[in-house]
């Protein structure tokens, strides 16, 4: 069930300046993205192409909306979610980055990247290594029509919450260590353990929408 426009103000309030909030709506009826844009909420994150265009399409008079892919990005969805997406979280490897990056040109569009990165092994979890990041920097800040805002992480779903916090903690010295401003991290289960770890964005889902539908 959807939070009523009082709770939604109260987890508002408690963010820090500097920390926005990223309400992932994947498996959410467009009339719940509708209802919670009348709270304030502008920002919305998919992680699927083809649930996110009807719902685009649906919502089309509220032209201030910002979308977000936060999903694994597969290459044949690159052309499409450049289109039609503000901001990509999920950039987990340098060939991913470098088809955004020509896909970008082609359709005159420069969209908001964020690199996804592991911090400790999952085999359920895609991203780049530090060491494997630190050797590609160089021809990541090359490419051309990219907005390279920060890094996103998620950890594993074995951590407790202090070492989640030590792991976002990690994400943000090292965002930090590359000049990066941003990090997207915490969702419905560790975001304040993620704001004290130093996050910018945080991504609700549960939390606002309730039980996902799809």
């Amino acid at each position: 069930m959807l939070i009523d426009s009082n709770e939604f103000k109260i987890i508002k309030d408690y963010l820090p300046i500097g920390v926005n909030l990223l309400a992932v709506s994947k498996g959410h009826h467009h009339k719940s993205i509708r209802k919670l844009s009348s709270y304030g909420q502008l920002d919305f994150g998919e992680s699927r192409l083809q649930e996110a265009i009807p719902k685009k399409i649906d919502l089309n008079d509220l032209k201030q909306l910002r979308w977000h892919f936060v999903g694994r990005l597969q290459k044949n969805k690159v052309r499409g979610v450049v289109k039609e997406f503000d901001f990509i979280h999920s950039v987990d490897s340098l060939p991913l980055l470098e088809r955004i990056s020509r896909i970008s040109q082609e359709e005159q569009k420069t969209p908001n990247i964020f690199l996804q990165v592991k911090f400790q092994n999952d085999p359920h979890k895609g991203g780049f290594i530090k060491q494997e990041l630190m050797k590609s920097w160089s021809n990541i800040i090359s490419l051309e029509n990219i907005n390279l805002v920060g890094l996103m992480t998620i950890p594993p779903i074995a951590l407790n919450l202090y070492q989640r916090k030590d792991l976002f903690s990690e994400c943000r010295n090292f965002a930090n260590y590359l000049g990066l401003k941003d990090c997207s991290m915490g969702m419905s289960n560790d975001w304040q353990e993620a704001i004290e770890g130093g996050a910018t964005w945080i991504r609700l889902g549960s939390l606002l929408f309730g039980k996902r539908q799809a």
